[in-house]
């Protein structure tokens, strides 16, 4: 096999959990289609996923959209019934959704109930969906997880880059991303034997229009000297999905312009 046919997808069957979402989940559902996946994407809107999955369609891809909630253990069962119901199988999961709940204000406005809020949606949710998908991994002897973390998981959030902003960056996202790298490197450790990897990829500050005093720091800081857009992700999780990275597990990818470096 060469090289670039390792990069191949085909055959394969890919689940990205708000992969019909803005920011970063239609471009990994884009770029696993067209290395040619089946794409499945599911959020809490039905509706956003399958249209979105109706674009792809039109685009010559396979893709189909569902609907869960990322912090009802119970929906995920559901998902995970319907995904091997409907497919079979599934080689290829893409943890790119979050619960908002607890994600508001500053550490001095945040409130206890509102950080177990965040755990149990995104942490538990997280733990929950890689422990039910694993299994049909298992069962087949390979899969690759791919969850997606943030620089804030490797380091903390510059305050005097929210200065003169009404920006603001909740604790709580620190500790979820965080969590979730190590957690990774546990799912890699545990389940490697089984033929099934776990990576993370930890993006940089993606460009949504924030303030321009924030847009100016973070490109004075960044090496590359930009924000991220939309499609810098799609090389890391083709290649974390795909064979080209078979050797390659418990690892963070950093697609951050080499913000952690500086």
């Amino acid at each position: 096999m060469g090289i670039l046919d390792r990069f191949s997808l085909q055959g394969r069957v890919a689940l990205i959990t708000a992969g019909a979402g803005p920011l970063f989940g239609s471009s990994l559902s884009e770029a696993l289609a067209e290395a040619g996946a089946t794409v499945i994407t599911a959020s809490r809107s039905l509706q956003r996923n399958e249209d979105f999955a109706a674009r792809l369609r039109d685009k010559g891809h396979d893709a189909y959209g569902l609907q869960f909630d990322i912090s009802d253990c119970h929906s995920i069962t559901e998902l995970k019934e319907q995904v091997l119901s409907q497919f079979g199988r599934l080689d290829i999961l893409v943890n790119s959704a979050l619960a908002r709940d607890g994600h508001v204000g500053s550490i001095g406005e945040q409130k206890a109930d509102q950080c177990m809020a965040s755990a149990s949606g995104d942490f538990s949710g997280l733990f929950e969906i890689c422990r039910q998908f694993v299994e049909p991994m298992i069962d087949q002897g390979c899969g690759s997880m791919i969850n997606i973390s943030s620089i804030y998981g490797v380091v903390s959030n510059d305050p005097n880059l929210y200065e003169g902003t009404e920006m603001k960056q909740p604790p709580t996202y620190n500790f979820v991303k965080a969590g979730m790298i190590n957690y990774t490197r546990y799912l890699a450790c545990y389940y490697g034997k089984y033929g099934v990897r776990a990576n993370c990829i930890s993006p940089g500050g993606y460009f949504a229009n924030q303030p321009q005093p924030f847009l100016e720091r973070y490109e004075q800081r960044v090496p590359l000297g930009r924000m991220m857009d939309n499609d810098d992700i799609q090389g890391a999780v083709v290649f974390l999905a795909s064979d080209a990275s078979r050797y390659v597990t418990g690892a963070n990818l950093m697609v951050d312009g080499g913000w952690t470096c500086s």
